[in-house]
């Protein structure tokens, strides 16, 4: 099968283009490689072609026709809740007008299907966890409107073109590959900060939960949305949702550093709680997480620890 993956040198969209060419898939990988959206020409995989460019440019028509995928995978986004609260419209911009511009090049370019990349941002802070795909949408910030609203285009685009889709609402991904410099991403932030014997910050009161789950686990869901899942939206979490507090607590074990901790506010835009029931996903999808959250932390502090060894330390 041939596929594009947008954002496919950026930390979930590399794994899935990895993913799908050790499935035997021939992948092109199309990325801005935007300095705050964590995408570098490297993780692109040596059997992947590559195109520099972003999905607001008229030219991703021409690589579509080029090309000829039968699936592209979106995952090309402005993916900071901080960013997109301070900059709701280039959040909107690159989060609805890119959308709209792959979506166009899909259709004229004969494309079957669209796997996007949505959000349990979504939902907001809900009545009742844990979450599945019946809870209502009500995002708290303009990162989980442009979302949601990505999903009524899809569904649009269905109706209006015959241009299937799958759309897969993450809990939070993490993993290697992740920018542990950026504004997003707890545990690759902190162990970031970890491994340099440096302090933390720690906002709210540390007690906000998320559902964290593994960025190969995530891939492997991309993998089954390729035959899998004509029209729906899945929930992609674990069951299980972790504090702040509770991922400070398992890096100090495993890696015998007690870092510092500095108390920041509230986040503009941060949901209180978020805990995902995979139980569609697995019904539909034929996809469980296969990662508990301190074995995957590890796999990710030993893939920084290898890019940090001067200033690693391990228990």
């Amino acid at each position: 099968m041939r596929i594009i993956v947008t954002g496919g040198a950026g930390f979930i969209g590399s794994h899935i283009a990895d993913a799908y060419v050790a499935a035997g898939h021939e992948v092109l990988v199309l990325d801005s490689l935007w300095e705050h959206g964590g995408g570098r020409r490297s993780n692109v995989p040596e059997r992947a072609g590559f195109v520099h460019m972003d999905v607001r440019d008229e030219q991703v028509e021409r690589i579509v026709r080029e090309f000829k995928p039968e699936v592209v995978s979106h995952h090309a986004a402005q993916h900071s809740v901080a960013i997109g609260s301070r900059d709701p419209k280039y959040d909107a911009d690159v989060n609805v007008r890119g959308l709209l511009n792959v979506l166009d090049a899909c259709v004229r370019g004969g494309v079957k299907k669209v796997i996007f990349a949505s959000s349990g941002a979504t939902f907001g802070t809900p009545d009742h966890l844990p979450i599945d795909e019946r809870t209502p949408q009500r995002p708290e910030s303009p990162y989980g409107i442009t979302k949601m609203v990505a999903e009524h285009y899809l569904r649009f685009y269905r109706s209006e073109h015959g241009l299937d889709f799958t759309a897969l609402r993450y809990g939070n991904v993490y993993g290697p590959r992740q920018d542990p410099s950026g504004e997003a991403g707890v545990v690759s932030i902190f162990i970031g900060r970890f491994i340099k014997h440096e302090g933390v910050r720690i906002d709210w009161d540390g007690e906000q939960t998320r559902d964290y789950v593994y960025v190969k686990d995530v891939a492997e869901a991309n993998l089954a949305a390729l035959e899998r899942g004509s029209a729906g939206c899945y929930c992609i979490g674990t069951g299980v949702r972790t504090s702040v507090n509770a991922i400070y607590h398992a890096l100090v074990e495993i890696c015998g550093f007690e870092a510092p901790i500095t108390a920041g506010p509230k986040r503009a835009g941060d949901a209180r709680d978020a805990q995902f029931n995979p139980e569609l996903a697995a019904r539909e999808l034929d996809w469980t997480p296969q990662t508990n959250l301190l074995d995957g932390m590890r796999r990710t502090y030993a893939y920084f620890a290898e890019q940090n060894p001067a200033t690693a330390k391990s228990s």
